[in-house]
Order: structure tokens, then C-alpha cells, then sequence
């Protein structure tokens, strides 16, 4: 059975909100990330990915947000064999102020522009690959306007 995750690529005037996961978490303790977590079977049965990432950036950084774009999809193996399926959505802060709501998910979380993601020595190379295709959707959505 496929673990699902859902993360957010959250966008606001020219930088994106990433967090820097803590040092007490199973996987990737450390780097930074988007935000996001696991799909749960409690979520809203009708578009259950959405719900569950609304949910999880609620809980994490405390913000709400506008509208979910999908960016893409992946898969892969958990350090423990188990097949992690992930899908990531484009968005932007509606309400709140985005904080650290437990230190034990989140150490810190930044806003960074592109180019300071995919230059940061703590970024690795998925996180890389997502920033780079919200960015494309992002640019694709703007072009549209």
C-alpha cells in the first residue's frame, strides 16, 4: 500500500515559503522542504489530496491559501521499503502569518527566491525539481493572464 503525500509550493511576491525540516523527523531531517505531509483516511473523501494539504498547512505553518494548481506527481522508496506516491500543487498565502507551529516537524522556514533554492547547500535535488516545475506552471498561469 502507497503512502500518500501532498506538499504545497507556496508562492508570494517573488519567493517561495520553504521550511527546514527538524532534525527529529524519520525522513530528510535537516533539509529544507515545501511544506506538506501525509494524506490521512479521516481527510474528505471528495478531492482527499486538496483537503489533506489545506489540512497539513494549516497544522504546520498556520496560514490558509487560495487556489490549488497541480505542479506533478512522483513516486519512491522510503528508507524502510515502504512506496511513497507524492503530488505537489502550486499556491499562494490567503490568510494568516506563517510560523512554526511544532519544532518538532519544522526548525525554521524561509522565503526564498528560486536561484536561493537551487543554490542552497541543504536543498536537495527533489526539492530542486519541485521549485523548478512550480515555477514553470507558475510562469505557464501568468503568461495565461
Amino acid at each position: 500500500m502507497f503512502l500518500v503525500i501532498v506538499e504545497a509550493a507556496i508562492y508570494h511576491e517573488g519567493r517561495w515559503l520553504i521550511i527546514k525540516r527538524s532534525e527529529r523527523e524519520k525522513h530528510a531531517a535537516g533539509l529544507l522542504a515545501l511544506v506538506g505531509g501525509k494524506v490521512d483516511l479521516n481527510d474528505h473523501p471528495n478531492d482527499i489530496l486538496e483537503h489533506a494539504l489545506r489540512r497539513e498547512i494549516k497544522e504546520e505553518i498556520a496560514i490558509d491559501v487560495g487556489e490549488l494548481t497541480y505542479v506533478k506527481s512522483a513516486s519512491f522508496l522510503l528508507p524502510e521499503g515502504r512506496c511513497a506516491l507524492e503530488a505537489i500543487f502550486l499556491c499562494s498565502p490567503k490568510s494568516g502569518i506563517p510560523h512554526a507551529v511544532s519544532a518538532d516537524e519544522i526548525a525554521e522556514f524561509y522565503w526564498l527566491t528560486t536561484e536561493e533554492v537551487l543554490s542552497h547547500p541543504k536543498a536537495p535535488d527533489y526539492l530542486k525539481d519541485q521549485i523548478v516545475q512550480a515555477e514553470r506552471v507558475l510562469r505557464n498561469i501568468q503568461a495565461s493572464k
